[in-house]
């Protein structure tokens, strides 16, 4: 099926066109190994650059502007499209991974490590650890080009790296302040000595909301010990802690998000919703060792334990999470078939130690009394991949790609209390082959592609929470609750993508296509029909993703006294169904279709800068049934800053949506509206300023 380019977007095949044309004028000029695969971001790292697919490197060590959640770390970035409800909770999807997901549940469809570690599980990705304070970079692997990490997921990787003593020696005092309350306070202090390299890191955060119940408030601290045991062999230990607090304001209407956004859910409001983490634990290691000048190999392990306390509905869930993440990766420069070849073999795993949930009253409810235990079930998983990949060099400017990941998912739901009637027990292997080319086809021209599959597992907390079974009348204060689990298949995709990158006349670029057909996609499905109408997340009919990811960062004057630059991100998102029976080819709700982001920034000699930003994006289906949307949204802003010479501090201010647009930051899909305005939608932050400092003593 062919693409089909909207013509509000005539400048997007321009661009196309344009870098193609530029591109093959440089033909004859001989290839560099130097390329960047990653142009919005630029200083990727050579195992980037060596991937036949999309990627984005996002170093994070002077970003001069407001870092609160994962929204404001991967904001600007092609291919990646990321809504905030306001607080930490971030929804971020690659290539519609996790569209059914609303924003502060644990993420779906994107595999994510800390420092080669994994950090999503069975139950997904929780947030609260990611600070981005304590990260130096992150790495994204869009879709299928994941595999090379272990990640078989839609959406691809993403590898956040903490910042270490190496890369942050000295003591750092940050301060950030702004609209609706917002204020963080930071220090760390890091240093080497001899062989060993030290960071320890704090920050607080506390901020009223732009919605009203909406505050939030969250603390923490990290450490980063590394020894160079040897030239060959280093070994790393990390541990984080971080608890969190925010009241939950809940979604709105249209209506009421252009006429009072800053409203809270009248529901939610009415039952105080909320959500406290009392404390997330991480502890890892993760050691690397030299064999030899062609062989590598580098293993890990963390204790994550992170349990929540759910109070946002009449029932308080107490879920006593705990796992056991492991990674290994073994790398050997060789010989095959006569040409020169780089194989990968690695293990990824996650391993539920604990997820059992009780839940109970928050309030008096048909005379049983707040407190009363209503019921105790668990949802266990175990995710294991064994992957191996291979580039094998069949000519100077030609490579081919390999990827198979063999994949084990096990899940075990159960509801334990007050009577257990039913039990999922599944336990699945799948492939996951990939197969890809890439052609250097000059220094400044590189051409790539590769055909995929990739797997998601359902989360086992979804097979119960999207069961129609039921405790009849008789089971006291557990009647109406879901009694037993139901089965769910594994979500399939088979992609093709399609790219090219480089340094033409009008800059740095990367433009990627890509195509999937999807088969069992994990959506709200109707489950049971009218007059006992009941839906879920479940498996849905076959759907069909595919978009284009184009990203450009051009140079657009250079003096002896400063430089004028322009970066842009555009994310074309076509997902729908393919024949649905009752859909048809409807539009999937809840991302925009159209998403583009720029930046025009001018840097001085002397370290002041200053820049001026939009955002915009296209209006969102809010149900299967493409009866109601949510509005548009173009965003402007504008940012000052000073990096003083020599790094020792710098100072910046912003301003965000100047003019005070009102708008759905976010949208969590429903099945079918009938044309109704529910309420769908969180809205997105209104004007608001916000500035920071930073202050290095060595």
């Amino acid at each position: 099926m062919a693409y089909s380019i909207p013509r509000t977007t005539p400048s997007v095949l321009a661009l196309a066109i344009a870098l193609g044309l530029v591109g093959q004028a440089h033909a004859e000029a001989p290839r560099a190994a130097e390329l960047d695969a990653v142009v919005v971001t630029a200083n990727g790292n050579q195992a980037l650059r060596n991937i036949a697919g999309a990627s984005n490197v996002i170093p994070l060590d002077r970003a001069g502007t407001r870092l609160a959640n994962s929204a404001d770390v991967l904001a600007g970035q092609p291919g990646i499209v990321v809504q905030s409800p306001g607080n930490e909770g971030s929804k971020v999807s690659i290539r519609g991974s996790g569209i059914n997901r609303g924003p502060g549940a644990h993420a779906s469809g994107i595999a994510v490590s800390i420092d080669g570690l994994p950090l999503t599980g069975a139950g997904g990705t929780p947030y609260e650890l990611l600070e981005p304070s304590w990260l130096s970079r992150v790495e994204v692997l869009r879709g299928a080009n994941g595999l090379q990490r272990g990640a078989a997921a839609l959406g691809g990787s993403i590898d956040y790296t903490s910042r270490s003593g190496r890369d942050s020696a000295g003591v750092q005092l940050d301060y950030q302040a702004g609209s609706h309350g917002y204020q963080k306070r930071g220090i760390r202090a890091g240093g080497v000595n001899g062989n060993l390299d030290w960071l320890l890191a704090y920050t607080d955060t506390e901020a009223d909301g732009y919605q009203r119940h909406a505050a939030s408030e969250g603390r923490g601290a990290m450490a980063n010990l590394g020894w160079q045991i040897s030239p060959e062999l280093e070994t790393r230990f990390f541990l984080r802690w971080r608890q969190t607090d925010h009241q939950t304001p809940g979604r709105l209407t249209r209506e009421q998000i252009r006429n009072n956004p800053r409203a809270a859910n009248a529901y939610n409001l009415s039952i105080d919703a909320n959500r406290p983490q009392h404390g997330s634990t991480w502890l890892g290691n993760m050691t690397r060792w030299q064999i030899d000048a062609d062989s590598s190999l580098q293993a890990g392990l963390v204790y994550h334990r992170y349990p929540m306390d759910l109070n946002e509905s009449l029932y308080r869930q107490q879920l006593d999470y705990a796992g056991l993440n492991a990674s290994v990766l073994y790398q050997h420069q060789h010989t095959l078939f006569g040409y020169p070849s780089q194989t990968r073999l690695g293990l990824r795993a996650s391993h539920d130690l604990d997820a059992d949930v009780r839940e109970s009253l928050r309030r008096d409810n048909n005379g049983y009394a707040a407190g009363t235990q209503t019921r105790r079930f668990s949802h266990y998983g175990t995710d294991t991949t064994v992957h191996v990949d291979n580039t094998l060099s069949l000519h100077p400017q030609l490579d081919l790609h390999s990827s198979l990941a063999a994949i084990n998912t096990r899940r075990e739901v159960q509801v334990r209390w007050p009577q257990s009637d039913g039990r999922v027990n599944q336990q699945q292997w799948d492939l996951a082959p990939r197969v890809g080319l890439s052609w250097q086809q000059s220094a400044q021209l590189q051409w790539f592609g590769n055909l995929s599959r990739s797997l998601e597992a359902a989360h086992p907390w979804s097979m119960i929470w999207g069961s129609d079974q039921y405790f009849g009348p008789g089971n006291g204060p557990s009647s109406g609750r879901q009694s037993a689990p139901v089965p769910m298949r594994n979500q399939t995709a088979n992609t093709l993508e399609l790219g090219a990158r480089g340094q033409a006349a009008i800059g740095q670029w990367e433009l990627t296509g890509y195509y999937a057909h999807l088969k069992h996609e994990l959506l709200s499905v109707e489950l049971r029909p009218a007059p006992d109408l009941f839906v879920a997340e479940n498996n849905a009919s076959p759907t069909v993703h595919r978009g284009i990811e184009a990203g450009l960062e051009s140079p657009l004057w250079q003096g002896a006294d400063g430089r004028l630059s322009l970066r842009q991100a555009y994310t074309f998102s076509d997902f729908r169904y393919r024949h649905d029976a009752r859909f048809g080819r409807n539009q999937l709700p809840g991302l925009p279709r159209h998403a583009y982001q720029a930046q025009l920034r001018f840097d001085h000699a002397s370290g002041l800068y200053a820049a001026i930003n939009t955002d915009y994006a296209s209006r969102m289906a809010v149900d299967y049934a493409n009866s109601f949307w949510a509005d548009s949204r173009v965003l402007l802003g504008s940012r000052i800053g000073y990096d003083a010479p020599g790094g020792r501090w710098q100072a910046w201010a912003e301003m965000r949506n100047i003019g005070d647009r009102r708008y759905a930051a976010s949208v969590t899909p429903g099945y079918n509206d009938a044309g109704r305005d529910l309420a769908r939608s969180t809205p997105g932050e209104g004007r608001s300023v916000y500035a920071g400092v930073s202050w290095r003593l060595d």
